[in-house]
């Protein structure tokens, strides 16, 4: 007859991983829909659009802008968020620049600006031939404070309730 030990193993001080607490959940953000919107009016290659969406990323098209069509991206960033966009355009051509973001639906920054020609490229502005719109995504109250309300105009004397004495 054989004689086994039987021994339990030795426990272990740290919890196994199924008996950890879940993470606490982090604070929900309000999510927002944007929507950016551009247009190049004009004779002009090299449409460059630069948009922001989820994160920190940002996306670059090169649509082919014809006077007219509107380019059009959707994302989705959390109110703490700015959304922004770019447009462009090559020298040394000439064009009316718009841009515009909706967020939920709402316009909140637009923007127009007309790029004249050059006949030499403007290496010393880098931003020559571009527009840009920014809007913060979680309203524009916390960005722009509110005017303050114009003071009130100054009441009308009232009428002396006191009686004239009578001639004599």
């Amino acid at each position: 007859m054989a004689c086994t030990l039987l021994t339990a193993p030795p426990a272990s001080a740290q919890p196994e991983p199924s008996q950890t607490e879940a993470p606490p959940a982090a604070a929900e953000q309000v999510l927002h829909n944007i929507v950016y919107r551009a247009r190049v009016d004009g004779v002009s290659r090299g449409a460059t659009i630069t948009y922001r969406t989820e994160g920190d990323q940002f996306h670059t098209a090169n649509p082919t802008m014809v006077p007219g069509r509107v380019f059009e991206a959707n994302a989705v960033l959390p109110a703490s968020q700015t959304a922004n966009i770019r447009v462009s355009i090559e020298w040394p051509y000439s064009a009316n620049l718009h841009c515009e973001i909706l967020v939920d639906d709402a316009v909140v920054a637009q923007a127009d600006d007309f790029v004249g020609p050059r006949l030499t490229p403007q290496r010393d502005d880098p931003d020559f031939g571009a527009l840009t719109c920014q809007a913060p995504v979680g309203g524009l109250d916390a960005a722009i404070p509110a005017a303050p309300a114009p003071p009130a105009e100054p009441a009308a004397p009232a009428p002396s309730s006191e009686v004239a004495p009578a001639p004599a």
